[in-house]
């Protein structure tokens, strides 16, 4: 039950009802609306703007309105009371059964409670990671594969067709630098001294099990052919090893796409001619000359004609080159045949998780969808934001196979892959994180996830007990809503507000593409559980089991069960374990 949806029914029924007598005008628009948590929750439980919104398309004033809805809202039974205040906000408090009844579906609904419609089943296409296959990842690629997949898995509960996507660069002069930095350690797992790894070579220690591959599989055979020869064996088996070991990463912090697309495929496949085509006919293409671009110019700027893309049509800053001084075409260009190849397999939405020095890329693949589609596919970009490793407050370095930064698997080693996501989560993506070794495993209420796991862990607890000092602990599962009414204390009420924002929060965070206000609200909720615990630690008669009144035990066993289900939601979201112990 989402009590903000179900709230604006019942306002949006009152208000068809006043355009039916006459009291507002007759094509009215509701849509903006909103009935919402107040700012300061001490004004009431609810409120909506619904009185300023219509006071304008009803010529009348906002706080006369607002006194007309009060008085229908008074009527209904699940309201308590009804406020105005300032300019016209009705604000509302809803009564202790309605509550429960926000309760009773939690009990009723599992882990259920919280999933949405409002997503209708639109195709969703999140692509993340897609990091050169070069080397292993690193702590960059780590964010930024984490707030991926929580999205991921956020749309997925809010009733969207999500497909995760890996986007494998395996089509550029990187790749043959690869090889040849592989053909290196193969001639080093031969017996050579190869000296020191040259410049513009790969130098990470990664390669030497690709090299010791390359000479069991052809012993020397590979030193007596010419490159033209074994430069396609060695890209081919460099990249088959870079990209388990990308899987392999990816799978220490529990991420595993569905679809892995080889840019390669675009080249060979004809995708990047088709596209281009797709664009000429729809006269977006023309021979032009670009504008220098601003600041000093780079080194391989030519002020020369050039086959054009008309990106500018849709937003974008400038037109976009889609081939090279030499005929050849440009990385734009895969781009163009990419997000054609997303349109063509009727995605309605296109989201890019992308590092934040990708920012100008946001117009162009905005522009290519609008293209494509006619406007009718939704292309979105969330930029991460670097990551610093510290410990105690001092940067830090690591093991560093790659050769020239920290690794993903690194971070994952040392604190765990709960511990690297949920900390991922614990802030927006475009704001910069300090990621502390000390402070995210450490044990106490500044360590956000201990705080979430560590509720989980208590309630299991709670069970445990109740299985030993219960003669039917299983009773819990039976109460009724009549039966939850013995919930009365401030600190249990607050537990059952705090839950009946969950669905809103799914909602809303699927909405923004902002799965970090899930960690948020799992923090909150965890924050209010071990307050209830440490008051019945006081108050003998708010713990949790009281064997002499099996009523309340079974009220409040129902509440931590349906706390433990809402904590298990949100962390499997996040991709989190919900603990049992600690």
């Amino acid at each position: 039950m989402n009590l903000f949806t179900h709230f604006k029914a019942v306002l949006l029924t009152i208000l068809d009802d006043l355009v039916t007598k006459g009291q507002l005008p007759e094509n009215i628009d509701f849509t903006p609306i909103v009935v919402e948590p107040p700012r300061d929750r001490s004004h009431g439980d609810i409120t909506t703007n619904a009185a300023m919104v219509l006071a304008k398309p009803a010529r009348r004033n906002p706080r006369e309105i607002a006194a007309i809805i009060a008085a229908r809202l008074e009527a209904d039974n699940d309201i308590g009371s009804v406020e105005i205040a300032g300019p016209g906000f009705i604000n509302m408090r809803l009564q202790s059964g309605f509550w429960m009844k926000v309760l009773y579906s939690v009990m009723q609904k599992g882990e259920d409670f919280g999933k949405s419609s409002i997503g209708q089943g639109q195709k969703v296409n999140v692509e993340y990671v897609s990091a050169n296959p070069t080397g292993p990842l690193h702590v960059g690629h780590c964010r930024g594969a984490v707030v991926g997949d929580a999205l991921a898995n956020l749309l997925a509960d809010a009733g969207f067709d999500v497909v995760r996507e890996y986007y494998i660069n395996d089509a550029g002069a990187q790749i043959d630098v690869l090889a040849r930095s592989a053909f290196l350690r193969y001639r080093q797992a031969m017996g050579e001294d190869i000296g020191t790894i040259g410049e513009g070579l790969y130098p990470g220690s990664y390669l030497i099990p690709v090299g010791k591959a390359l000479a069991d599989e052809y012993g020397a055979r590979l030193k007596e052919m010419p490159e033209d020869e074994w430069l396609p064996l060695v890209r081919e088996k460099s990249m088959a090893m870079m990209m388990d070991m990308i899987r392999d990463d990816l799978a220490a912090l529990n991420i595993h796409h569905e679809v892995f697309f080889s840019e390669k495929s675009l080249h060979e496949g004809g995708g990047i001619e088709e596209s281009v085509a797709a664009l000429e006919e729809m006269g977006l293409v023309y021979e032009g000359r670009l504008p220098p671009p601003k600041g000093q110019l780079p080194d391989d700027w030519e002020d020369r004609e050039q086959t054009l893309f008309r990106s500018t049509d849709f937003g974008d800053d400038v037109d976009r080159a889609l081939k090279k001084s030499d005929g050849s075409y440009t990385y734009f260009a895969a781009d163009v045949a990419y997000t054609k190849d997303k349109i063509d397999r009727g995605f309605d939405q296109l989201i890019y998780i992308l590092g934040a020095d990708h920012g100008g890329y946001v117009k162009r693949l905005k522009a290519l969808a609008k293209a494509f589609s006619g406007g009718d596919a939704e292309l979105t970009v969330l930029l991460c934001q670097l990551v610093n490793l510290m410990r105690g407050g001092k940067p830090v370095k690591m093991s560093k196979r790659a050769g020239d930064f920290v690794t993903l698997r690194d971070v994952v080693d040392e604190v765990g892959p709960d511990v690297v996501r949920f900390m991922m989560l614990y802030r927006k993506s475009e704001a910069p994180l300090d990621f502390d070794f000390d402070k995210v495993t450490e044990q106490s209420r500044d360590n956000p996830v201990f705080y979430v796991q560590y509720a989980h862990a208590r309630i299991s607890s709670v069970f445990k007990k109740a299985a030993i000092e219960l003669k039917s602990p299983e009773n819990y599962k039976n109460v009724s809503i009549d039966d939850l009414a013995v919930l009365t204390d401030s600190a249990e009420m607050k537990l059952i507000q705090k839950m009946a924002e969950y669905p809103r929060i799914i909602e809303s965070a699927a909405q923004a593409h902002e799965p970090h206000r899930v960690a948020f609200y799992l923090y909150e909720l965890a924050a209010d559980f071990h307050s209830l615990w440490n008051k019945g630690k006081e108050t003998p008669n708010l713990r949790f089991i009281i064997n002499d009144s099996v009523d309340i035990t079974y009220a409040r066993l129902a509440l931590l069960h349906s706390i433990r289900y809402i904590l298990a939601s949100g962390l499997r979201i996040l991709g989190v374990r919900p603990v049992e112990e600690m």
